[in-house]
């Protein structure tokens, strides 16, 4: 998921994409209040159940952006988080394919870098000094 407002990220990684699985996740997740926006994934139907707005794009009909209330601004789709995905996935290109047993801890990386709004000094230092020793103890 993606806040539209904010920018920030949360990825789950998920053994499937059938509803009983994305729903409890999606209620997790999300505020009552949320407003989603997603494809046509029948994962989706019973978002609305929850009481969260929920509002659809159908790519089978050729449709990926739609503006419902007429003020030239397209502001029901689902573009910024394929391109998370596309970010994702470029993010995990170079590992040339990683395990399942570690895909959520990539997932998570990404999740963070992507979060990160903004790089401090001590965030640097703290990256590249390490915190333990070599030495036997």
């Amino acid at each position: 998921m993606v806040g539209r407002t904010t920018g920030h990220i949360r990825l789950t990684v998920s053994d499937d994409t059938r509803q009983a699985t994305i729903q409890p996740q999606v209620e997790l997740d999300t505020p009552p209040t949320t407003l989603l926006n997603t494809d046509e994934s029948s994962a989706y139907n019973h978002i609305s159940d929850t009481g969260r707005g929920h509002v659809t794009v159908c790519h089978s009909h050729h449709e990926h952006a739609r503006d419902d209330d007429g003020d030239g601004f397209c502001e029901v789709h689902c573009n910024t988080m394929e391109g998370i995905w596309t970010g994702l996935r470029n993010f995990l290109c170079p590992f040339r394919g990683v395990h399942k047993k570690y895909l959520a801890t990539y997932t998570a990386i990404f999740e963070w870098t992507h979060n990160l709004k903004r790089v401090t000094a001590d965030f640097l230092i703290t990256l590249m000094i390490p915190n333990f020793t070599y030495l036997p103890t």
